[in-house]
């Protein structure tokens, strides 16, 4: 079985996938998502953790 590849824009990225898109390490990315007043969040999709792409964009963007 082949599998299909979309180009689409990603929306979420798990941890994993954040730390690799904004060279941050696991750990910071964890300290951030427990300050409240830091943009970064995170949302739980059963029972994944996902960062929205908006919230890591606006990060690396220092819009906050």
């Amino acid at each position: 079985m082949q599998s299909i590849k979309h180009d689409s824009a990603k929306i979420a990225y798990s941890i994993k996938e954040a730390c690799q898109a904004s060279s941050l390490g696991r750990t910071t990315i964890y300290k951030m998502l427990a300050d409240p007043t830091c943009p970064l969040k995170a949302v739980r999709i059963g029972g994944r953790v996902v960062i929205p792409a908006r919230c890591l964009n606006a990060l690396i963007a220092g819009e906050a």
